[in-house]
């Protein structure tokens, strides 16, 4: 499986963006797909995720600005972000869980970069 991230850019702070995640490959038994985020120098923390019946959470941080959702058909996880901050900056990364056997398999994309700065 690979995962294929985009829509990453330069915007200005109260702008939107949105990223897209597309998976191919032998997608079976999806349990979740997500976005992490990484800033330099900080820790890869979770911003959102999905699970396959649709279910969202998100970080406190992102709550009320960011929206995920998903398109089964195509295989894509979007993150519209809205109300952007400086402090989103970071690299975005998306994430995808598949249920095998008793465990898990976990795939990463390569990462989009996102510049929150006037």
């Amino acid at each position: 499986v690979q995962l294929q991230a985009s829509g990453g850019g330069l915007v200005q702070p109260g702008g939107s963006l949105r990223l897209s995640c597309a998976a191919f490959g032998n997608m079976y038994s999806i349990n979740r797909m997500a976005w992490y985020r990484q800033a330099p120098g900080k820790q890869r923390d979770l911003v959102a995720a999905i699970t396959y019946d649709g279910s969202p959470n998100y970080a406190d941080a992102v709550k009320g600005r960011f929206t995920i959702s998903m398109d089964k058909a195509k295989n894509t996880v979007y993150l519209q972000m809205n109300s952007l901050k400086p402090e989103d900056t970071a690299v975005y990364y998306c994430f995808l869980l598949r249920n095998y056997g008793l465990g898990h398999l976990e795939n990463w994309g390569q990462g989009t970069l996102v510049t929150v700065s006037s």
